[in-house]
């Protein structure tokens, strides 16, 4: 046993050791040139780019301040002649170019070289030492340029060039523009695991053991067939091994799938309580030398959807409560900087959330890492549009000769994501019931089918508000070759479509903020109604106003508000992370809060407020309503009490009653004065919960909140720190709207800032910056030098003491 042991013991000494040079993999992010604008001969290694900035990856240019400001004309980085006005937040693309040079160092095993993208929006060109290699026309999924043939030999110079184009109107929302997602260098031995080549699923799972299923596709690259062996090994959660297993030697000439099934035994199954994730690590032996070495991250669960029993998770039905996101980092653009994008994902889990729809394109492969870890499940969108346009540039130009390179690299990079739970194939597609929309939904279907067959296909579709001659019934073939049906907007379908389609699983691709006690009724009654994403979770740039409030008298007609609004400001989370009214509302539906209360805005005699179908009244949680004094005040409470009691200065107000017949809402009129109104929930005729509003005293002082105050010394980490605008007893007041004066020292610099003001183009990323309702945000981001230090930032205004905070750098 012990001569046993020892041979093991080396065998794996020796298999680390032989392992060590087996693949190259690093990022690729820094020490970039950029240049926005189109030089003749940007591409050749002649070219001289000294003059142009030196940035590092990931970069978005269109967040960046545009030349010749001019107040109501160019602010920022928005203009008011933007190609994509409203639909993209008023920024400006156009064409850019990246250069970046760099050395292979000398290793003779490795014989292929690959740069891989995660995202470049849009229409890029790969050019390397002067040749066109590569281009790649969508902007979110991701792509490899093989430059093995180009290179030159190890110890010379290389110059990888890049020319990004995003020109015309390519998008319906904020986009962001360039080398935006994260960029790698990869190098390989001859014998070597292909690209996302490496698949881990469950096939069966129980408190006992689980059965999974490892594929791998193993490449040759030589003019000869090789002996090939593989050394598959599960690490557990714990960093322990699981199993190993060495699959037998077989022979390969130049490609191969090996499929292996592996026992578990006392499985940890990932969950959205307890997302549990395991490693799995794939070992190429090729004439008794390990030539590659991968590890992937994978959880061990089921999934399963029918009408019967709805949506399960390891046998536990699950109701999706879910929201809608962009792709936008709020001030940071579309930047994937890794803790801007694990942030959001946070954020909503930390607001009740457990799914998110990536609407309407592939995430990065940062966000659902974050995804993975903090167990939120995720429908993976893969297209806006097909063959038909929604803008004249947009991707409906590519789609068809695309559409399958697309949809394969998305796939192959996420399906080991224990988080994704749906592929979605579409979204409000223009042909969608059209003979051509049919063909090109089998033609989808069977090929992500093809690809993973272990999840469900969806598709969102909505009403037919661009073809007023179809009817509802016209949607039944598209739903039929669906496995769960999307619906937008169209929960008034759900009961019916039920009676005549008894087998179909549906959900709410997208929702209402305010109706949204009437789309949560039909997920918790109908379990073929599996759950419900709201439009949207949080507030994204462009389609600017679409969830705006307004008065009968301002100026302005259609949908969405004009310049200088830049925000879509219809999520439930603002876009500095902090809850609006209308996530308050979704708290007390969803059970995660049982009382809240906000307060109406006073409306003018006269006049009338104008709700956006997507936005929510102008309601805040401020009893500071100075100048209104004996006027009447609308208050709602919500509530999952039966009986709500009002309470100003100790007065009572009224009681109510709450409940399902008043969609857990209570309305109360009060006459305005300063002091403190309380709302009181009633149960049993006993004071069980209280929430109170309190009118505050005048700005003392900036108080700063950092949402984490030690973090990496690595430019992928970022801290947030609030600033809100206190009084003497350190309450925020929500109605300061003043200017504030960010400055930073020490080792790190602001990456982005400004305030949840839709329309307050002045605050974005500036250094002077003006709060909405008492807040605004700074994110603080470390320098390039990996210095361990700290970053200080101070925030002043006139008449208040200056805050201050510290963020540790390690």
């Amino acid at each position: 046993m012990n001569k046993i042991i020892l041979i093991l013991a080396l065998w794996g000494i020796y298999h680390t050791a032989s392992a060590q040079n087996a693949r190259y993999e690093s990022l690729f992010d820094d020490n970039w040139s950029f240049y926005k604008g189109d030089p003749a001969g940007a591409e050749t290694t002649a070219f001289n780019d000294d003059s142009w900035r030196k940035i590092d990856l990931p970069h978005d240019w269109s967040i960046e301040p545009l030349p010749n400001q001019k107040p109501g004309e160019v602010i920022g980085p928005f203009s008011r002649n933007s190609p994509g006005a409203t639909a993209t937040g008023y920024t400006i693309g156009g064409t850019a170019w990246y250069r970046k040079s760099f050395v292979l160092k000398a290793d003779e095993s490795y014989t292929q070289s690959i740069i891989s993208f995660d995202g470049v929006y849009m229409n890029c060109e790969v050019y390397v030492n002067g040749k066109l290699l590569a281009r790649h026309p969508y902007g979110y999924t991701p792509f490899d340029v093989d430059i093995s043939s180009v290179v030159n030999p190890a110890g010379q110079p290389n110059l990888i060039a890049v020319k990004v184009r995003n020109e015309g109107k390519t998008s319906r929302w904020y986009s962001g523009s360039g080398i935006y997602r994260h960029v790698w260098l990869i190098r390989k031995q001859p014998v070597h695991l292909a690209q996302n080549g490496v698949w881990v699923s469950t096939e069966s799972l129980s408190a006992d053991q689980a059965r999974i299923k490892v594929s791998a596709i193993v490449e040759n690259t030589t003019d000869k067939t090789t002996p090939l062996r593989l050394i598959i090994t599960l690490i557990r959660p714990d960093g322990k091994i699981a199993q190993r297993v060495s699959v037998p030697t077989s022979n390969i000439s130049t490609s191969k799938q090996i499929e292996q099934y592996i026992t578990i035994k006392q499985p940890k199954a990932w969950s959205i309580e307890k997302p549990e994730l395991y490693t799995a690590q794939v070992d190429v032996i090729s004439n008794g030398k390990v030539t590659d070495r991968t590890k992937t991250t994978f959880g061990i669960r089921t999934i399963h959807f029918d009408a019967t029993t709805g949506f399960t998770l390891n046998g536990k039905r699950v109701l999706l409560k879910g929201g809608c996101l962009h792709s936008d980092n709020g001030f940071l653009g579309s930047a994937t900087i890794d803790r801007a994008e694990e942030r959001r994902v946070e954020l909503m889990k930390a607001y009740g959330y457990n799914a998110i729809r990536t609407s309407h394109n592939p995430p990065s492969k940062q966000f659902l890492d974050a995804c993975d870890r903090n167990g939120v499940l995720v429908i993976d969108e893969a297209f806006d549009m097909w063959e038909r346009p929604k803008n004249p540039q947009d991707y409906h130009l590519y789609f068809k000769d695309w559409w399958q390179k697309d949809l394969d690299a998305l796939i192959s990079r996420d399906r080991n994501h224990p988080s994704v739970i749906f592929w979605s194939i579409g979204n409000e597609i223009n042909e969608r019931v059209d003979s051509l929309g049919l063909a090109i939904e089998k033609e989808l279907v069977a090929e992500v089918k093809r690809l993973d067959n272990t999840r469900p296909v969806t598709e969102a579709i909505c009403s037919f508000y661009d073809h007023p001659n179809y009817k509802w019934e016209s949607t039944i073939p598209a739903f039929a070759m669906l496995d769960v049906g999307g619906y937008n907007y169209m929960r008034s379908e759900y009961e019916s479509d039920h009676v005549k389609h008894p087998e179909r699983v549906m959900m709410g691709t997208e929702s209402y903020a305010k109706e949204a006690f009437d789309y949560w009724q039909l997920v918790k009654k109908n379990p073929y109604v599996i759950g419900d994403f709201v439009w949207t979770a949080m507030d994204y740039i462009g389609e600017t106003g679409l969830g705006n409030a307004r008065l009968s008298d301002e100026s302005g007609r259609g949908l969405l508000r004009s310049f200088p609004w830049f925000n879509g400001f219809c999520g439930d989370i603002d876009i500095t992370g902090s809850k609006k009214p209308q996530m308050l509302y979704r708290d007390v539906i969803w059970g995660n809060s049982d009382l809240e209360m906000v307060v109406h805005a006073p409306i003018p005699e006269g006049k009338r407020e104008i709700v956006s179908q997507w936005g929510w009244p102008n309601e805040w949680q401020s009893w500071n309503w100075f100048g209104n004094e004996g006027k009447t005040m609308e208050v709602r409470v919500f509530s999952n009490y039966p009986l709500i009691r009002l309470e100003l200065n100790g007065k009572v107000i009224g009681e109510k009653k709450s409940g399902d017949k008043t969609k857990l809402i209570t309305t109360f009129k009060v006459p305005y004065q300063p002091g403190t109104l309380r709302a009181v929930a009633l149960k049993d005729g006993k004071e069980v919960a209280s929430k109170q509003l309190s009118t505050t005293g005048q700005p003392a002082y900036i108080k700063l909140v950092a949402d984490r105050k030690t973090i990496k010394a690595d430019r992928n980490d970022l801290s947030y720190v609030k600033i809100l605008i206190v009084d003497a007893r350190g309450n925020i007041i929500p109605d300061a709207d003043i200017p504030v004066t960010l400055s930073v020292s020490g080792d790190g610099e602001i990456a982005g800032s400004g305030s949840a003001s839709p329309n307050d183009m002045e605050s974005f990323n500036n250094p002077v910056c003006r709060t909405y309702r008492g807040q605004a945000l700074a994110i603080l981001r470390p320098l390039k030098n990996g210095k361990k230090g700290s970053i200080k930032l101070h925030v002043g205004a006139a008449g208040l003491t200056t805050g201050q905070v510290s963020i540790t750098l390690n």
